[in-house]
């Protein structure tokens, strides 16, 4: 009998040619599309998003073309879940990364529950990453051959007991091969727009959802500078992020940049770009996809997602902590998003990053 394998398709053209070659492949495959509550159908919408009713009817044509069994999961509740956590973390005076709790909690949590049920040896997305065997044994995340495209770095959350489940079909191209494939197997999103990084903020207004969402917060302060001066007020902390230098909202003679947010004061600091700058990190919920090491070890970090991974040394602390320190101190550290970890191409593990280390 064939392995059989779920495949979490969004209706892109990514997850389609996945669908394509995995039942070349042999596969006896499932297509599943993740229901969130996104039912816009307009243009604007069907070019930005990856879970709208027009998603869904573009997964739905692809698995007709290929004649592959589909269904769609309601998961509007454990949807609703990370919205929860994107708006909670602005309001805690973090930066969040909802792709990471996605495939934490929905792509290879929820979905993969489903697919055990159904029978299934595996699942499957449309992620440009590879599973890889690391010298010491261990089965690991890694980088996809498009470094444009790379997603191995929101990957990094992934349990190691589960890396031998999944498949990523399409981490060995690049995407103008993907792409080139979809129109050789006349799949009808050959040439669909890609989907934007945050899909359920299509108007790419992420300070209105969050206000939104949370309705009744309490978050004007001051802006202060480095000496603590006051240089003039905001409407709310959760509108800034560490390293943003636009929006401000009072003019300077050269570039400032929020180097600190104190939800508990409502206080934001802006100072130079060199105030930016940090030796290292700390990091918890550190999940360890190669073998932990019992002291200080080199590695690449990389700490957001268009960030170029770079030297550093990793040290575990205990409990899930780690702290990270850089051959070359990096500018914008920001509590609340990953850090991934790698030992050339493949993640060694990654965490949340909770403050940066100052000295």
């Amino acid at each position: 009998m064939p392995k059989r394998v779920v495949l979490a398709m969004s209706g892109g053209v990514d997850s389609s040619v996945a669908a394509q070659m995995l039942k070349a492949d042999g596969y006896d495959v499932v297509g599943l599309f993740m229901r969130t509550g996104s039912h816009g159908e307009s243009a604007e919408r069907r070019a930005k998003t990856c879970c709208s009713v027009a998603d869904a009817l573009d997964a739905q044509r692809v698995a007709d073309r290929l004649e592959i069994p589909f269904f769609v999961l309601d998961f509007e509740r454990e949807f609703g879940r990370i919205q929860d956590y994107f708006a909670d973390e602005y309001f805690a005076g973090r930066t969040p990364n909802p792709c990471v709790m996605c495939n934490i909690w929905l792509k290879f949590g929820r979905l993969w529950e489903y697919g055990k049920q159904v029978g299934a040896d595996f699942v499957a997305t449309g992620h440009y990453a590879r599973i890889a065997r690391a010298a010491d044994g261990t089965t690991r995340v890694g980088r996809g051959r498009d470094r444009d495209k790379d997603q191995s770095y929101v990957l990094s959350g992934l349990a190691p007991e589960l890396l031998d489940r999944i498949l990523f079909p399409i981490g060995a191209l690049a995407k103008a091969e993907v792409r080139a494939l979809a129109l050789e197997h006349g799949l009808p999103v050959h040439d669909k727009p890609e989907s934007q990084e945050i899909c359920f903020i299509p108007d790419d207004d992420y300070l209105g959802f969050v206000r939104n969402r949370r309705p009744d917060q309490e978050t004007a302060g001051t802006l202060v500078d480095e000496d603590g001066a006051v240089l003039g007020e905001h409407p709310g902390f959760e509108k800034f992020t560490i390293g943003q230098r636009r929006g401000l909202g009072i003019a300077f003679g050269e570039p400032r940049y929020v180097v600190q947010i104190e939800p508990a004061s409502k206080t934001v600091t802006v100072g130079r770009r060199e105030s930016l700058v940090r030796p290292g990190l700390e990091a918890s919920r550190f999940n360890w996809q190669g073998l932990a090491p019992q002291g200080p070890a080199p590695c690449l970090a990389q700490i957001r997602a268009r960030h170029q991974a770079v030297p550093a040394v990793v040290e575990p602390l205990g409990e899930g902590r780690v702290r990270v320190r850089f051959e070359v101190p990096q500018p914008a550290v920001a509590p609340g998003q990953v850090v991934t970890l790698y030992q050339d191409d493949l993640v060694l593990g990654g965490g949340w990053i909770d403050r940066a280390v100052v000295d």
